[in-house]
């Protein structure tokens, strides 16, 4: 997991985060498995703008970036 954070902070990987300059992780969720996160991720993709933003401000208010906690 944290080397594909530092991926994307250091625009290694090409993508989404790299082509819109995206660096800043401010939402993250864990899953037992990689079918259950993809899964989430694609239900989450096609969640409203507003859900989306009610999702991250509740675990995360200022929208801090979690970067730095979770590449340890």
């Amino acid at each position: 997991m944290s080397r594909r954070l530092w991926e994307h902070k250091s625009d290694v990987a090409d993508g989404f985060t790299k082509a819109y300059g995206v660096h800043r992780l401010v939402y993250a969720e864990f899953h037992e498995t990689m079918p259950e996160a993809i899964l989430r991720e694609k239900r989450i993709k096609k969640w409203r703008r507003a859900w989306k933003i009610e999702l991250i401000e509740r675990g995360n208010p200022r929208w801090r970036d979690l970067y730095e906690d979770m590449a340890r």
